[in-house]
C-alpha cells in the first residue's frame, strides 16, 4: 500500500478502488545502480533451456486485495483480504457472495493502513481459530483473533485482541502475520513511518516498531492475552519478550519454507536498497537486521548505530534502478510449475520485475524470471500459497496461479 504523503509515491486506482503500496521506499528515486546492489551471486536472466512457468489466471476484479491464503483442512479455497476490511472465500474459482468477515468499521484504511493480514492456526479445522492484522480507527496496529461460526461465516462477537500497538505515522505498519513451524504466532511491525526512521525503533528493543514478534496464542501469560515462548531472545531481559528480531524498516511481507522451516523476509527500503532476508529453521532468535544503521548492506546516513553484535546480512538485494519497493514472496513447494520447485520467488511493487533464488540452506543463485512471465506484473501487492503449495501472486487487482 502506498503513502498518503505528498512527497510519496501516488495511489493507484485499481477496477474502482484505491490501493497503495505498503512497502514503497521514501524520497526520490535514484538512477544509479552499483554492482553491490545486485550481489548474494550474479544476477542471471532467462535461459530458453529452462523447463517454462508461467501464471495462470484465477479471478480479476478484486479491487483493494492484497494478501490470498488457503486454510487448513480446505483444499478447494481460497481466503482474500482487501485492504477496506473484508476477508471474502474463493472456492473452486468462484468469490461466495457474503463476506467470511467484515471489519470495515473497526478499521482505519487508505494508505499504508487497513486490513493488512490474516492467519489461520495451524489446528483451524478442529478450533476455528484465525487472526487478523489491521490499523484501528486510531491508526494504532491491532492483533485479533476471531473464531468460526460456519464454514463460510465467521463469529464478529468472539473478537479478542492480542496486540495494540501506538503508531507514530501513518505509514510502516507491516501488517504480515504467520504461524512457524514451531506453531507459535509470528507478527511483523514496521518502524513507525515517517522516513529514516525518526524515533530510532528499529534498533530499540524496548519498542515493539520494526520487528518481528513472536508469541504463543495457546496459552496466557499473567496481564497478556497470549504467552511468551520461553526461548524469545529477551525473556530475561534487554528487551520486550515478544521480540524474536529487530532492526527491520517495513517487512511487509514474510514466510516459511513449509519444506525446510526456514524464514524468509522481504524488507523495503528507503531511497536506495530493497533486501530480502533469511534465517533457518530453529536459529535467528534475537537477530538484528541492521535498520535503521544499514540500508541493505551500505550504511545508512542516519543518527542510530546498529545495536549489539553485527547486523545479519540480506540474502539478496537490488537498486531502485530495477524497482522501488520489495514485495516478499515464498519458497516453491507445488507441483505446477516444476520448474520453480525449490526456489524463492520474490517481486518489485513498482515494476513487476520477478526474481528467484535457490531455496536453503545456502541461498543463491538469483535469477531474473520476469521475462518467462506471459503476464506483465504490475502492483504486486503480495504473494500468497494455498494448502497444497500452489503459489499466487496478486498484481493489478487480479489474482494468478503459477503454473507450467
Amino acid at each position: 500500500m502506498r503513502r498518503p504523503l505528498a512527497h510519496l509515491a501516488a495511489a493507484v486506482v485499481l477496477a474502482g478502488g484505491a490501493i497503495g503500496l505498503t512497502a514503497c521506499g521514501d524520497g526520490a528515486r535514484t538512477a544509479a545502480a552499483s554492482a553491490s546492489d545486485d550481489r548474494a551471486g550474479a544476477v542471471r536472466s532467462e535461459a530458453a533451456t529452462r523447463p517454462p512457468f508461467r501464471l495462470t489466471r484465477v479471478a480479476g476484479g478484486l479491487r483493494d486485495a492484497l494478501y490470498v491464503t488457503g486454510a487448513p483442512g480446505q483444499a478447494s479455497r481460497l481466503y482474500v483480504v482487501r485492504q477496506s476490511g473484508t476477508i471474502r472465500i474463493m472456492q473452486r474459482g468462484r468469490m461466495l457472495a457474503t463476506p467470511f468477515l467484515n471489519v470495515s468499521r473497526e478499521i482505519r484504511s487508505g494508505g499504508e493502513q487497513g486490513l493488512l493480514g490474516l492467519a489461520f492456526h495451524p489446528q483451524y479445522a478442529r478450533n476455528g481459530r484465525f487472526y487478523v492484522n489491521y490499523t484501528d480507527t486510531a491508526g494504532d496496529t491491532r492483533v485479533v483473533e476471531y473464531r468460526r461460526a460456519s464454514a463460510n461465516r465467521a463469529r464478529a462477537s468472539s473478537a479478542r485482541t492480542l496486540l495494540r500497538i501506538p503508531q507514530p505515522f501513518a505509514n510502516h505498519n507491516g501488517g504480515h502475520i504467520a504461524f512457524g513451524p514451531d506453531g507459535l504466532l509470528y507478527v511483523a511491525t514496521g518502524d513507525g513511518g515517517a522516513a529514516g526512521d525518526p524515533e530510532g525503533n528499529g534498533q530499540d528493543t524496548s519498542s515493539l516498531l520494526g520487528k518481528i514478534l513472536r508469541i504463543d496464542v495457546d496459552r496466557r501469560d499473567r496481564g497478556r492475552q497470549y504467552a511468551i515462548p520461553p526461548r524469545n531472545p529477551f525473556v530475561t531481559g534487554g528487551g520486550r519478550p515478544e521480540i524474536f528480531a529487530y532492526g527491520l524498516r517495513n517487512p511487509w511481507r514474510f514466510s516459511f519454507d513449509r519444506t525446510r522451516g526456514d524464514l524468509w523476509i522481504g524488507d523495503v527500503g528507503q531511497n536506495r536498497v530493497e533486501e530480502i532476508d533469511f534465517l533457518r529453521k530453529g536459529t535467528g532468535a534475537g537477530a538484528n537486521f541492521g535498520w535503521n544503521a544499514y540500508e541493505g548492506r551500505s550504511a545508512f546516513a542516519g543518527p542510530t548505530a546498529v545495536r549489539g553484535r553485527s547486523p545479519v546480512r540480506p540474502v539478496a538485494q537490488y537498486s531502485h534502478a530495477r524497482g522501488c519497493s520489495v514485495t516478499g514472496g515464498y519458497v516453491y513447494r507445488g507441483t505446477r510449475a516444476p520448474a520453480l520447485r525449490g526456489r524463492y520467488v520474490f517481486a518489485d511493487f513498482c515494476t513487476g520485475e520477478l526474481w528467484t533464488m535457490r531455496a536453503g540452506p545456502r541461498p543463491g543463485g538469483l535469477r531474473r524470471d520476469t521475462g518467462r512471465l506471459n503476464v506483465e506484473l504490475r502492483n504486486v501487492t503480495s504473494f500468497g500459497e494455498g494448502n497444497g503449495g500452489d503459489l499466487y501472486v496478486i498484481s493489478r487487482g487480479t489474482l494468478y496461479r503459477f503454473s507450467r
